[in-house]
């Protein structure tokens, strides 16, 4: 059985970090594209950022370019997702998935909650 277990959410200032883990079970993620995608409150998912466990290659969205780093460690079976210079528009709850870029498809994690607030 698939299951992704997120961790690291919670509330920061704007400017601020967090990091986020996605813990993998019932399947092997280096064979497999990983993902990260947000759901801010009243709106649909928004794919942020995707990892090509294979070979390493990163992808993000244009609104978190240069402030967000995907990373995964093969070995653990986790993918972590580092949130840096953190804006009031990225409060959301973010899930990981098992999908390509652009890609909001399931399967995906239950979540954990980022809030961005002063």
């Amino acid at each position: 059985e698939v299951q992704l277990v997120e961790s690291g959410g919670g509330l920061v200032q704007p400017g601020g970090s967090l990091r986020l883990s996605c813990a993998a079970s019932g399947f092997i993620i280096r064979n497999v594209f990983m993902s990260w995608v947000r759901q801010a409150p009243g709106k649909g998912l928004e794919w942020v950022s995707t990892i090509n466990n294979w070979d390493g290659s990163t992808y993000y969205a244009d609104s978190v370019k240069g402030r967000f780093t995907i990373s995964r460690d093969n070995a653990k079976n986790m993918v972590s997702l580092q949130l840096n210079s953190l804006k009031t528009e990225d409060t959301g709850m973010y899930h990981c998935s098992v999908a390509p870029p652009g890609s909001t498809a399931e399967p995906r994690g239950q979540g954990t909650q980022v809030t961005v607030s002063s």
